[in-house]
């Protein structure tokens, strides 16, 4: 969890990618960080983005290094209610405190879980890292 914690945050932006019906829908993230021994990305309760992973909580994430490496990342985004979790990642983004709040009713973390998270090169190596 560590290495893929330590590759999403030097790539600075990962895509994050849900099903809208039938329609996959990608866009850019920049949120992550380990918190109570999970792996969290967060985003705001009135977002499509959001509205998508309530609906269907299988995602996928892609972080490239923009050196010839990258991460796919295939898991399960859980809720995550508790104030301690959305402050942890407050704290951990300054920025987003611009935006939300522990409290707002607005801001949301999520965990992911039963993730497999593959990482590739242009030279073909591959691994696979599951946790």
């Amino acid at each position: 969890m560590q290495e893929v914690h330590d590759f999403m945050k030097s790539c600075g932006q990962y895509f994050l990618a849900t099903v809208d019906g039938d329609q996959p829908k990608v866009r850019p993230f920049g949120t992550v960080a380990i918190y109570d021994g999970k792996l969290y990305i967060q985003t705001g309760k009135k977002k499509d983005v959001f509205k998508q992973m309530a609906r269907n909580p299988k995602i996928e994430i892609c972080a490239y290094d923009g050196k010839g490496k990258w991460v796919r990342i295939q898991a399960v985004a859980v809720n995550d209610d508790r104030r301690e979790a959305k402050q942890f990642m407050l704290d951990s983004y300054p920025e987003l405190k611009k935006m939300y709040s522990a409290d707002d009713n607005n801001s949301q973390v999520l965990f992911l879980k039963d993730v497999k998270a593959r990482f590739h090169t242009f030279t073909g190596e591959s691994r696979t890292v599951e946790f």
